[in-house]
């Protein structure tokens, strides 16, 4: 007798996304995710770490949070107060902070504790597309700020809440990457912050600050963070070291007061995100983050020169950007007959792929013709001749650009 299989189709949930398909590899011009640079992850040093780490306290891991409870490792936490205080202005400590499975984990987790269906965000007009697609999961409406050169405008955000007010709506938060903006990767100036801040008081409404992106800026130089200039403790910060150490390591944090820090704990039911990443990051970080993260950034600035003398090469004047102050990424904004999700479709049949711009703008049409190129991980001769085949592929597809501008 032959068994039938048994279909998990019939049983599985029906507000689910899209089964996922089978992962046959990166491309041959992979221009999308947070990847790092393989040249810069510092593995020498992070098994130096590991060796005395795990010498030196290898037995906590009998138990879990390593003794330090369940805000994670005590050690690394204490570093980031300190970083924190030090390059971002912030006034915390290490009770303050709790490290998450990367900062994907902590959005989640104040998604969890603050939204229900119904709810009300506002957000950047372009932003992290992984929060677009959550948003939609948990029934909630974002409404987009207008961006420019400088991040989040705020005269819009002054508009959209006296509105909203107007109406009896009252947001959850405001969710905003004020520090190298994904995608755009501006960099708020620090009036514009004390506005946006005072705008959140005068509304009463909390803000959530995303700093994945904050260390990787050429010169170095920022503004404070919001956490930082927030006199009314109505900020939460979300930071990662995906970015500026390693992607897979999957180690992110949050910075928050206790009441609220209590209900994210409460929420946070995993036993704890991994241990022993934690304890090699806490080891490496205080002797080598500084160092490893100019090292970093010298590399991603040659790429993202590389990146845009290959656009400019190949695309032209039709292609629209500013030249970031940091970041793994450009955002470009093609002629409006260009379609990214069609153009991104067709160009990974040919091994590139690139992040459409619908899928990380609620923009509307601004969205249609845009596309997020990540250069961090490709060497720079892959970005050359990435850029030039996607060109050709855009050519073929859209008839632009019509001409190489500079041949």
């Amino acid at each position: 007798m032959t068994s039938q299989e048994f279909d998990f189709e019939a049983v599985v949930r029906q507000d689910l996304p899209a089964p996922a398909g089978r992962w046959n590899g990166f491309p041959n011009f992979n221009f999308v995710g947070g990847h790092n640079a393989p040249e810069s992850i510092p593995t020498d040093a992070l098994v130096d770490a590991a060796t005395r780490v795990l010498q030196r306290e290898g037995a906590t891991l009998a138990t879990y949070s390593l003794e330090s409870g369940p805000q994670g490792y005590r050690p690394l936490r204490e570093f980031l107060a300190g970083k924190l205080g030090r390059d971002a202005g912030m006034t915390c400590t290490a009770d303050d902070v709790l490290l998450t499975s990367g900062s994907l984990q902590g959005l989640d987790l104040i998604n969890e504790v603050m939204l229900a269906p119904g709810d009300t965000v506002l957000i950047e007009e372009a932003t992290y597309g992984g929060c677009l697609t959550r948003f939609q999961r948990l029934g909630v409406t974002p409404i987009g700020i207008k961006l420019d050169e400088q991040g989040m405008r705020v005269d819009h955000l002054a508009e959209t809440l006296a509105k909203l007010a107007s109406e009896g709506t009252k947001p959850k938060f405001i969710y905003v990457i004020p520090t190298v903006q994904n995608p755009t990767a501006s960099i708020m100036p620090l009036e514009r912050r004390e506005e946006l801040l005072r705008l959140a008081e005068q509304y009463d409404v909390a803000v959530i600050e995303d700093e994945c992106y904050s260390d990787l800026i050429w010169d170095g130089k920022r503004p404070p963070a919001l956490h930082a200039l927030d006199k009314s403790g109505r900020v939460v910060f979300v930071g990662s070291f995906s970015k500026s150490i390693a992607p897979a390591l999957r180690v992110g944090f949050i910075v928050a007061p206790w009441a609220f820090m209590a209900r994210l704990l409460s929420c946070k039911t995993d036993a704890g995100s991994g241990a022993l990443e934690q304890m090699v990051l806490a080891e490496f970080c205080n002797t080598h983050f500084e160092n490893h993260v100019a090292g970093l950034n010298k590399v991603l600035k040659q790429k993202c020169d590389v990146l845009i003398e290959a656009m400019e090469k190949n695309f032209g004047t039709v292609a629209e950007f500013e030249a970031p102050p940091g970041g793994i990424f450009l955002w470009v904004k093609l002629p409006a007959e260009v379609d990214t999700s069609r153009l991104a479709s067709e160009a990974a049949k040919h091994g590139i792929q690139v992040n459409p711009g619908a899928e990380w703008s609620i923009e509307g049409p601004g969205a249609k013709r845009a596309i997020r190129i990540c250069y961090a991980n490709p060497p720079v001769e892959t970005i050359r001749k990435g850029i030039a085949a996607l060109a050709e592929v855009c050519r073929e597809e859209f008839g632009v650009p019509k001409t190489i501008a500079n041949a």
